[in-house]
């Protein structure tokens, strides 16, 4: 056994590693995310991985594509989790890396709870969920004393037509931010229902779209014109919306025209 490997534990045969992969940048990519990649035999990997991150896996490892992209064909997840407990019976081990952290809107969980009840033996390798990261990336604080005491994290993927159970005004009544995640397709359903909930049409939001990669891009818009903002802007998913306080104060830490990746 090498150091690493006395550090980190061995990746044993016959296991799954359940790895958040960040939102991007592979140097966000944890120590132990690393050591996963550069042991793997089999990695499985969503359509949020990014090219960069799957460059340091082993070369000899072999690649599957296994994700999910909203509104295109994609794999069941249930074929995904029963092909996890395939690979792991054959004998390998078996990388599930996704985008993001893992457990928090990557179905994690789900694959997780599969894997318990097939009996095959798993480690959780926790990453840096999009949602606080990207932001951080864009110079855009999760929270400050001055604008927030929470931050609630939700998904975009939702009906706005009732059926979906949303309480609109229950969050508007909260007056914390939200950061949301796959909500670029629904936002011109999502920003007319928060503000017929009571928020207020020039509250301000951020869209950052590839978040802490090359190609990031962020808008600083309002909740009235968000929607026809990202258009002009031309801004497509992957993307992580914050709604609130904390999105007017990109302009305060970041100069016009800085990259926010660049703050020491």
């Amino acid at each position: 056994m090498n150091a690493i490997t006395d550090r980190f534990g061995a990746f044993e045969p016959g296991t799954v590693w359940l790895v958040g992969a960040g939102p991007g940048d592979p140097g966000l990519l944890t120590l132990l995310a690393v050591h996963a990649l550069q042991t793997a035999d089999v990695i499985v990997y969503d359509a949020l991985v990014s090219d960069d991150v799957l460059a340091l896996a082993r070369p000899e490892a072999i690649r599957e594509f296994a994700g999910k992209r909203g509104g295109k064909p994609s794999p069941k997840q249930r074929d995904i989790t029963e092909r996890l407990i395939e690979l792991a019976r054959a004998g390998h081990r078996v990388l599930r890396l996704k985008g993001g952290d893992p457990f928090v809107f990557g179905r994690g969980g789900e694959e997780a709870l599969g894997l318990v009840a097939a009996h095959v033996p798993f480690k959780v390798v926790p990453g840096i969920t999009a949602g606080l990261g990207g932001l951080a990336a864009a110079g855009i604080p999760a929270t400050t004393r001055d604008t927030n005491q929470a931050v609630i994290l939700m998904t975009g993927h939702c009906a706005t037509d009732g059926s979906d159970g949303i309480d609109w005004a229950a969050y508007a009544r909260t007056g914390a931010p939200l950061i949301l995640y796959m909500a670029m397709s629904n936002l011109p359903k999502i920003a007319p229902a928060l503000i017929a909930a009571g928020t207020a049409p020039d509250t301000p939001v951020a869209i950052v779209v590839r978040a802490s990669t090359e190609a990031q891009r962020t808008l600083v818009t309002t909740l009235a014109t968000a929607h026809d903002d990202a258009i002009a802007a031309g801004f497509e998913a992957p993307a992580i919306i914050a709604i609130g306080a904390i999105a007017g104060l990109k302009a305060a830490l970041v100069g016009a025209g800085l990259d926010a990746r660049a703050l020491p």
